[in-house]
C-alpha cells in the first residue's frame, strides 16, 4: 500500500489527507465540497487538473476521523498530545 501523509491541526480541528508526493506538490485545481448536512461535517475533495483526487480536507476532524489516525498525523500546530 502506498504511503499518504496526513497532517492535522489540532487548534483548528482540521486533517488533510495527501495522496501526492510531498515532493512534487500538486496545485489544486478545483475544489468539491462534500454537502455539510449530508456527511454532519465539512470535506473537501481536491483535484488536480487532470481530474486526481490529490486531497482530502476535513474539518471537525476529530468527529470525523479515527482517533489513531489523527495521533499519528503530522501536527501543524504547536500544540502537542
Amino acid at each position: 500500500m502506498a504511503d499518504v501523509r496526513v497532517t492535522y491541526d489540532r487548534q483548528a480541528n482540521a486533517a488533510y489527507v495527501y495522496f501526492t508526493d510531498p515532493e512534487a506538490p500538486v496545485k489544486v485545481a478545483h475544489c468539491y465540497p462534500c454537502d455539510p448536512v449530508a456527511v454532519d461535517g465539512m470535506i473537501n475533495l481536491d483535484f488536480d487538473d487532470q481530474g486526481r483526487l490529490v486531497g482530502i480536507e476535513v474539518l471537525a476532524a476529530s468527529s470525523k476521523l479515527p482517533e489513531r489516525l489523527l495521533d499519528a498525523a503530522e501536527r501543524l500546530d504547536m500544540e502537542q498530545p
